[in-house]
């Protein structure tokens, strides 16, 4: 993969990471403010802020305005949770601190992992 996603400790949080990159990436406008609460599990441990800021760039590109338009949202980001677990055995933030993931890594697979879905799709 070319396209590079930056974080760093202290300064954007794991989910304004994922957001910011894409949008240096793809040449998109998503405000990065919509991250701001979803960092360390939306602060209570639970999903992971760059996994949750990734279901919400592919609901921002990929999402319905309807209910009468097919949702492809829904299947792609159930593809992105599906990748997540099969490597880590989880998407909560608390189950990857405990498995010792860094928020480096689960940033960097998971914007790998969106990137490819929706270069797919």
């Amino acid at each position: 993969m070319n396209k590079k996603v930056t974080y760093v400790k202290g300064q954007l949080n794991c989910a304004e990471s994922i957001i910011d990159s894409f949008n240096k990436n793809n040449n998109t406008e998503i405000p990065v403010a919509l991250g701001s609460g979803m960092g360390t599990g939306a602060t209570i441990g639970s999903l992971c802020g760059a996994v949750n800021a990734a279901v919400l760039v592919i609901g921002y590109l990929k999402g319905r305005e309807t209910y009468q338009e097919e949702n492809k949202a829904r299947s792609l980001a159930n593809n992105l949770l599906k990748e997540i677990k099969n490597k880590f055995n989880s998407e909560l933030c608390v189950d990857l601190k405990k498995s010792n993931v860094s928020c480096s890594e689960i940033v960097s697979f998971t914007y790998e992992k969106l990137e490819e879905i929706l270069s797919k799709n």
